[in-house]
């Protein structure tokens, strides 16, 4: 059109050819791809940000060696995916997974199979956009939307980082509990997570791999702790099985349903999809050369699915632990346990109405020694740690490509760490456990809320074939996205409901019926984008979607000839 335009007004229509290779050449190029205003939500970037994005991480790249597929290459590719499963274990998954082994038996792993494998078709979209575009979702969500939606986009997500990076030190504050029989009270084991995160997230100054290989030692040793547990609990595997293949919860009601609903809002959590479309950016792969990003896009799903296969596993053995050492046993009976004269070790000291995770690793070491509890603390340390860090990470990435920040990573790491503390830091210290744990469910709502703010974006972007160009998604998985979308935010979306009417409290029934209000608009809003994004023409009313295909300018000589 532009070109059309151009060659309209000018004398000598000879002119064309020279006007439209001028044209390419005027027009921003991003990765390889390019764009015009016509061809992005909003309009053109400022000069600032057509520059190369700005990252304090990734100064190194892995290169990729060069050969048909081998398991040399796929190593090359593998330490995004782990990274990125690590939200699959954070305590928050880890206390969803006891709750339903305690609450519904092996009934409910067939939820947690199907949310797995939800969550693995996300966050091939998230991979993928990384890898075509180069640039990650906070990224793209920066350069496409326009500034006030943009900006409450921002604050939205890192709610939902605040919120899991909340739960994340919290477990590590527990485990640390644990380990010390009491000794290290829970404030100190908030500031303890503090600094080591600090330590720990320069590791990558050493080395890109050497980071990810020591993510892949903290998966390790929760393979292994709750790998343990699951060997000496010895669960029936019958029931395991038929749990997790059998789509069906019989006799379930009301409070397995929950469950259920709370499973699907822990496994798949928003800003792990602003996190991995980032971790794909650090291996060398030229986005100029279509087949090598479509090799890129087969090597990192095959990473993903294998990370999560062994993030499944471990899951499971936390859900088949406390299924067969908590299920079909009352509070009471427990108790009854616990204060048997020959039943008395120091760790049992904890009593509970309503086990949280602490109480309920006390009560595995009851029943199964003193080393089952402590090996449980080791996991979930590990759990914690771990997912501490990738939470900061993506807090980074999301606060780095939103805002465009070119602060000091200290800086960044400083600020983002220091809004979610505070508040863990301020209840750790006037409240006990119990009541450090209980904060689990509103923040599980938390973070429930916010998967739209991801889920949607990621569709949309990825549908586009003015920034994806060829690998734009195809009807097949603009169908099948939509739906996933739609019954994963509707299950949370229930999950919101139970726990909102819970509260007993008409003030708090007026506020959240106010907020709703404000917060389904601003959902409609991106849906919206979003439909036209996936070919609904009709709602094309006003909004500045455009689905044309972007050009690949590999080499400038094919115009100049």
């Amino acid at each position: 059109l532009n070109c059309f335009l151009k060659w309209n007004s000018q004398a000598d229509s000879t002119h064309l050819i020279s006007v439209c290779v001028v044209l390419l050449e005027d027009s921003p190029q991003e990765n390889g791809i390019q764009t015009s205003q016509y061809s992005a939500i909003s309009p053109p970037a400022s000069p600032v940000a057509q520059d190369e994005p700005f990252s304090t991480y990734f100064e190194e790249k892995v290169p990729i060696p060069e050969s048909v597929f081998s398991f040399r290459k796929l190593w090359a590719f593998t330490g995004p995916g782990f990274l990125m499963s690590i939200a699959y274990l954070d305590p928050g998954n880890i206390e969803s997974d006891l709750q339903s082994g305690a609450k519904a038996g092996f009934k409910l792993l067939w939820v947690l199979l199907g949310a797995t494998i939800i969550g693995l078709l996300l966050q091939r979209l998230a991979a993928r956009l990384g890898v075509v575009t180069g640039m990650h979702l906070a990224e793209v969500c920066n350069r496409q939307y326009p500034t006030v939606p943009r900006i409450i986009l921002w604050l939205m997500v890192e709610l939902a980082i605040i919120g899991s990076d909340m739960q994340e030190v919290i477990g590590c504050a527990i485990a640390l509990n644990l380990l010390s029989v009491g000794r290290i009270p829970l404030w100190a084991g908030v500031l303890i997570t503090i600094t080591d995160t600090f330590v720990f997230l320069f590791l990558d100054k050493y080395g890109l791999r050497k980071l990810e290989a020591f993510f892949g030692f903290l998966i390790t040793v929760m393979a292994i702790s709750f790998g343990y547990e699951y060997v000496l609990v010895k669960p029936d595997q019958g029931e395991l099985l038929k749990g997790m293949f059998v789509p069906y919860c019989e006799g379930c009601g009301p409070l397995q349903l929950e469950q259920a609903v709370g499973i699907v809002g822990a496994v798949i959590m928003p800003h792990n999809i602003y996190l991995h479309s980032a971790l794909v950016k650090s291996r060398d792969v030229d986005r100029k050369n279509k087949k090598e990003v479509k090799e890129a896009n087969k090597y990192f799903f095959i990473e993903s699915a294998v990370a999560l296969f062994v993030s499944f596993l471990i899951n499971v053995f936390v859900v088949a632990v406390f299924a067969q050492a908590f299920y079909n046993k009352t509070n009471m009976e427990v108790v009854s346990f616990l204060c048997h004269p020959l039943s008395k070790p120091p760790e049992c000291k904890y009593m509970f109405s309503n086990p949280p995770v602490c109480v309920q690793g006390v009560v595995l070491g009851c029943f199964f020694g003193p080393a089952a509890l402590y090996i449980w603390a080791i996991g979930i340390l590990a759990a914690g740690q771990s997912s501490t860090m990738t939470g900061t990470y993506s807090g980074q990435f999301v606060m780095e490509g939103f805002l465009n920040l070119r602060w000091s990573r200290f800086a960044r790491v400083l600020l983002t760490r220091s809004i979610a503390i505070t508040p863990t830091l301020l209840v750790a210290i006037f409240q006990d456990v119990q009541h450090l744990t209980g904060m689990n469910d509103f923040l599980n709502v938390l973070q429930s809320m916010q998967l739209p703010f991801a889920l949607i974006p990621i569709l949309t972007f990825t549908s586009l074939t003015s920034i994806m160009n060829d690998f734009a998604n195809g009807l097949v998985w603009k169908i099948s996205g939509s739906i996933v979308i739609l019954v994963v935010c509707a299950i949370n979306m229930y999950f919101v409901v139970v726990y909102v009417t819970s509260l007993n409290s008409v003030l708090l029934y007026v506020l959240s019926a106010l907020l709703s209000v404000a917060y389904l608009c601003f959902v409609g809003y991106l849906a919206w984008h979003c439909l036209v994004a996936l070919g609904v023409s009709c709602l094309d009313f006003g909004s500045r979607v455009s689905n044309r295909p972007a050009v690949f300018i590999e080499e400038q000589s094919e115009y100049d000839s």
